[in-house]
């Protein structure tokens, strides 16, 4: 009897120690990962997950919802994005603006800007740090008016282009420019009214980001041609929207 016993424990240790190397396998005999189903046609499913019993499953027959894993290797439905302002103006006195205005000509107490018709703006930083080297999605909608002066509308037959775009730890004259997006405005000189209004660029990028440190700024730029023309273009007066996800 002794020896059945040291058999069975001799069996079962075995056992328990190949299981742990190789793995659980369902329908399969020789598990290449910690489970692994052998079923040609088979997949999971979790109830957790389904639309009856889970918010972010949007439901219908055949409609799929992207599937992710949260910090703890949990699986989720639910989108965890680094940046996302979800409906709420993401340009608001309590974000760090750097600025929201561009004017040309340029004023101020020893302002001696160039007569080359083009102004820009630094309007928004964000910090980004990561542990690894991995792509960012950035989506943004930035909005602004176009104006002659504070409060008065423009009216030229001279357009104006208003340009926003996002660099990487640099300058805005040093290095790439991402996820430029343009518009032109032109009013008739003429006409007694001129058209008012915010008026939005957006764009979408994908960026590789290296491991550490990265602070990504966006800007505006507004020209009005080889030389100087009263214009003034104020960033953030609407509902802007950033959401930037990690991958």
């Amino acid at each position: 009897m002794k020896k059945h016993y040291i058999k069975l424990i001799i069996w079962f240790v075995s056992t328990t120690a190949f299981s742990q190397v190789q793995g659980v396998g369902i329908n399969e005999d020789n598990p290449q990962q910690a489970l692994h189903l052998g079923s040609s046609t088979g997949t999971i499913r979790v109830d957790g997950l389904n639309s009856t019993n889970n918010a972010y499953n949007g439901g219908g027959v055949d409609k799929t919802c992207p599937l992710y894993v949260n910090s703890n290797g949990d699986f989720t439905l639910s989108v965890s994005p680094f940046q996302n302002s979800d409906g709420t103006d993401a340009l608001t006195s309590t974000t760090p603006l750097a600025s929201t205005s561009v004017i040309i000509p340029a004023t101020g107490t020893g302002v001696n800007a160039p007569n080359d018709g083009t102004r820009t703006v630094q309007i928004l930083p964000y910090t980004i740090t990561v542990t690894r080297a991995c792509v960012l999605e950035i989506k943004y909608g930035i909005s602004y008016e176009v104006l002659a002066s504070t409060g008065v509308n423009l009216k030229s037959d001279r357009a104006r282009r208003i340009t926003t775009f996002y660099t990487l730890d640099g300058d805005v004259n040093v290095g790439r420019r991402y996820g430029q997006s343009s518009k032109c405005y032109f009013n008739n000189d003429a006409a007694s009214i001129a058209a008012a209004g915010n008026l939005f660029n957006s764009s979408t990028t994908y960026i590789n980001l290296p491991a550490g440190e990265t602070t990504i700024r966006f800007w505006g730029e507004v020209n009005c041609g080889d030389t100087n023309e009263l214009t003034r273009v104020n960033f953030g007066v609407g509902a802007d929207s950033v959401f930037m996800r990690l991958y």
